[in-house]
């Protein structure tokens, strides 16, 4: 399988080395990082080469490194039923870049670069609806960015009285913020099953 995939990096490489910034195989995947400029026309020649033909979208997503200076890795993954192999692409974005949509060649990329502007707050230039796909009208933040709060913003509810959802700031006090990061089974007051042998052992 690696040599396969070494072979179809090659070509990849030879073929476009305008775009392919660097590549890699692990765990018998390939993974290519490629220039952002280029990459609505990288998707297209992996899905019109003939030694590749990747014509099926599998998944857009990204990851989130705040660190970096480029904050955001788009990472989108491709499978070619005509060659049974896949393809991992990955570009770099800063929080202030515009990734280029690709639903012009893939058309199921809707969906997914929604997801992703949803989730991270990358945005796409020519995407022909971008807007929130899973969080709710005038949600605030992007809860897949590591700098947001795992409690939230604001907290969802049904009003028995009102007989309607309301919409509250979150309040908690600030105790139930600290983390201690001790074993959960530190300061129990109770023996879990197996705990006594262990001391009895000792």
């Amino acid at each position: 399988m690696s040599e396969a995939l070494e072979e179809l990096a090659a070509h990849i490489e030879a073929k476009r080395p305008d775009c392919v910034l660097s590549w890699d195989i692990a765990f018998d995947e390939l993974t290519i990082n490629v220039a952002l400029s280029s990459l609505v026309s990288f998707v297209d020649f992996l899905k019109s080469d003939g030694n590749c033909r990747f014509s099926t979208l599998i998944d857009i997503t990204a990851v989130d490194y705040p660190s970096r200076d480029a904050r955001f890795d788009a990472i989108y993954h491709f499978l070619s039923m005509y060659q049974n192999q896949r393809v991992r692409l990955k570009a770099a974005v800063r929080e202030d870049e515009i990734l280029p949509s690709i639903t012009e060649i893939h058309p199921s990329a809707n969906w997914f670069e929604r997801e992703v502007f949803d989730m991270y707050g990358i945005l796409f230039s020519g995407h022909p609806d971008l807007r929130r796909i899973l969080t709710d009208y005038g949600f605030r933040g992007y809860p897949l960015r590591k700098d947001f709060p795992t409690t939230g913003y604001t907290e969802v509810r049904y009003d028995e009285t009102q007989k309607r959802v309301v919409y509250e700031p979150v309040k908690l006090v600030q105790e139930y913020r600290q983390f201690d990061f001790m074993s959960p089974w530190e300061g129990a007051e109770y023996i879990l099953p197996g705990d006594d042998k262990a001391e009895a052992k000792g």
